[in-house]
This record gives structure tokens, sequence and C-alpha cells, in this order.
């Protein structure tokens, strides 16, 4: 899991794992959603994998547009 810039300083995405046609996402509660081109579409794949290597905007962005729309949650 790579660590999230949170440039922003009020995120609670803490950290990410990006593959192919996926996103993995933890929040500072400690919990892990895993987010898929199946679960939440390619474009919306896509966004998170910029926004979560770019270390700002991600936390809006999945509160927005992707909320409910993980895979399922690990942890």
């Amino acid at each position: 899991m790579e660590r999230y810039a949170n440039l922003g300083g009020d995120s609670g995405v803490v950290g990410y794992e990006i593959g192919d046609d996926f996103v993995r996402i933890q929040f500072s509660d400690g919990s892990i959603y895993l987010y898929t081109y199946a679960s939440a579409g390619a474009n919306n794949i896509e966004q998170m994998k910029r926004l979560a290597q770019n270390g700002q905007g991600l936390n809006a962005f999945i509160n927005r547009h992707v909320r409910k729309a993980y895979a399922r949650k690990e942890r």
C-alpha cells in the first residue's frame, strides 16, 4: 500500500494500491475498500488512480461519485 500524500491536509484517505482494473483505498479509521472497473466503472477507477498519485482530491471524489460502488470492504 502506498502512502497517500494528502496535499490538501484534510483527507480521510491514508493509503492506496493501484492495479490494472482496481484501486484499493485505506481510510484513516483503518478500513480498506476495493473499487473495481466492474463495481465503479473504468472511468471512475482511472480518475481515482490519477487523484491517488497526485495526492489530492481522492476523498472528495469518492464521496461525490463512487461512495457505495465498492466491490468489497476488506477491513
